[in-house]
């Protein structure tokens, strides 16, 4: 027998009614990270803004994302904006108070949450707080930063230095270039000086800061950038301890608060955060699904990897929600780190949204953007229509790696049912419509077979086996023993699938989801 018409009766049930029933409830779901210069330009400039978000919430409402995370909007001199001057404003490049007032209000009539990056480790080298305190040292903000003499730095292992070998002297950085001067540190570079947290002053701006987003701007939480450096390595206990008195601060305000926390480091590293962080990025899951996906085998045993990562949180507490995702702002895009074959770019993105956690995508993946390194080129604008039709296309830069030549944009693969944007389109839909995918825990599959990525996602007594060929050719399996139980399928992509009793075929870079 084969199951294609099994396959399409099952679909046709989930689709051809109109969307299926959502499931998802904030905070799980999937969230989507903008680069707002790059993604919507409301009034021509070229740059994008809160109003061409507020545009275009159509289109994510469509893509079924259910948070939006935007990268920095605060004040700043720079076209990343992490070198904050001003906490309780919107640059003006992006617009006023309130256009943003006007993009969360219209988000939320659409069950669209939205997340603000909020960077707690430094400010940026032009904000009033260090021209003040770099100017006069008896300024009422000069203990907000860490300060040495050139001859003290290495003395300086209470406050901000992460270890004492040569290279680290590099992080701290003499005012106007005297060396001969007082210097500040500052881990990223010396346009961003480090905030010093021992200071109870400095703690209390950002309860007022938390207050201002939460309360008068109504925004639902915050990415938490850089969240492992507020102290330096070798005080993790005090980084840990920092982010449970924020959390409670920040839940004093608003009690359903969501915060998603960067700690860039390995597993192990990552889990003592949860304490205080109910969810932090997955980088090694990331890590992962690249490598396997690159192979073409699931050559690491990638669910006994996401286990074992689940393993070292859950030392910490199991009240956690991952944040799993491909990649971000800081780093080649997943098509381009899978040689640019969208091939391989569905079959990691099917990998990612079927994991527990929430699963997050950077703008442009659904379309296959590409983009390498410097950061300006993982940034470019997103693609909504050959040329010039779609007057909201952003221009900020001359893209190297996306073009209407490398990248089909929007506006032709949304008339395409075989597009990697229809692919995510469906995919998220499905995802959404299932409380197994959403809320389930995962288990290892009986499967034993590197050309597949296999596991079992339960809820109570419910089952789905979920089966992703990551290679380049057709997989055939037996159903049988554990796996007897398994016969209808629920969802499918790629080809169609071949299955006789108990042999079934698989498709090459093809997903199939298996009640």
């Amino acid at each position: 027998m084969r199951k294609s018409s099994c396959v399409l009766i099952v679909l046709l049930l989930l689709f051809s009614c109109g969307q299926p029933q959502k499931v998802t409830k904030w905070p799980y779901g999937v969230n989507y990270e903008i680069f707002v210069r790059s993604f919507a330009d409301s009034n021509g400039d070229g740059i994008g803004d809160f109003n061409g978000i507020t545009a275009r919430l159509d289109y994510l409402q469509d893509l079924g994302v259910g948070g939006i995370w935007l990268m920095p909007i605060m004040p700043s001199p720079t076209y990343h904006k992490y070198d904050v001057v001003d906490y309780k404003a919107v640059d003006a490049e992006y617009g006023t108070q309130e256009d943003f007032k006007k993009l969360v209000a219209e988000a939320h009539k659409r069950g669209i949450r939205i997340l603000v990056d909020l960077i707690l480790n430094h400010t940026g080298s032009d904000h009033p707080w260090f021209q003040s305190a770099s100017k006069d040292p008896n300024s009422p903000y000069r203990d907000y930063y860490v300060w040495a003499d050139k001859d003290s730095i290495r003395e300086q292992i209470s406050k901000k230095s992460i270890s004492l070998d040569s290279d680290n002297i590099t992080q701290w950085h003499a005012v106007n270039s005297d060396t001969l001067a007082e210097h500040y540190y500052g881990f990223f570079w010396g346009g961003m000086p480090d905030l010093n947290f021992d200071n109870p002053k400095v703690k209390q701006e950002f309860i007022d800061i938390g207050k201002y987003w939460l309360a008068e701007m109504n925004v639902d939480g915050f990415r938490l950038d850089a969240a492992k450096h507020i102290f330096p390595t070798e005080r993790a206990t005090d980084n840990h301890a920092i982010w449970v008195w924020f959390r409670e601060e920040m839940q004093k305000i608003k009690p359903e608060v969501y915060l998603v926390g960067e700690v860039w480091s390995k597993a192990e590293d990552v889990a003592p955060y949860l304490q205080g962080l109910p969810a932090l990025f997955n980088f090694d899951m990331g890590y992962a699904i690249t490598s396997v996906v690159q192979a073409g085998q699931d050559t690491i045993g990638l669910i006994k990897k996401y286990k074992e990562i689940s393993d070292f949180y859950n030392q910490s507490t199991n009240e956690y929600i991952d944040a799993v995702f491909l990649k971000n702002h800081d780093q080649n895009r997943i098509a381009s780190e899978l040689e640019n074959n969208l091939q391989k770019a569905r079959i990691a993105a099917g990998i990612l949204l079927t994991l527990p956690g929430t699963p997050y995508i950077y703008y442009g993946e659904e379309l296959g953007m590409f983009g390498k390194k410097p950061d300006e080129y993982i940034r470019e604008p997103f693609l909504w229509a050959p040329g010039k039709e779609d007057a909201m296309q952003t221009r900020w830069e001359e893209p190297r790696y996306s073009t209407d030549q490398t990248v089909i944009p929007y506006s032709v693969q949304k008339d395409d049912p075989n597009s990697i944007y229809n692919f995510y389109t469906d995919f998220i839909r499905y995802r959404n419509s299932s409380m197994i995918l959403t809320y389930g825990d995962i288990e290892n599959s009986p499967l034993q077979v590197r050309e597949l990525v296999s596991f079992i996602r339960r809820q109570g007594e419910d089952k789905r086996l979920v089966i992703h060929n990551v290679s380049d050719v057709e997989v055939t399996i037996r159903m049988e023993n554990e796996l007897a139980g398994f016969d209808e399928v629920e969802f499918l992509t790629g080809g169609e699938l071949n299955a006789h009793e108990t042999e079934w075929t698989i498709p090459a870079y093809t997903s199939i989801i298996i009640k």
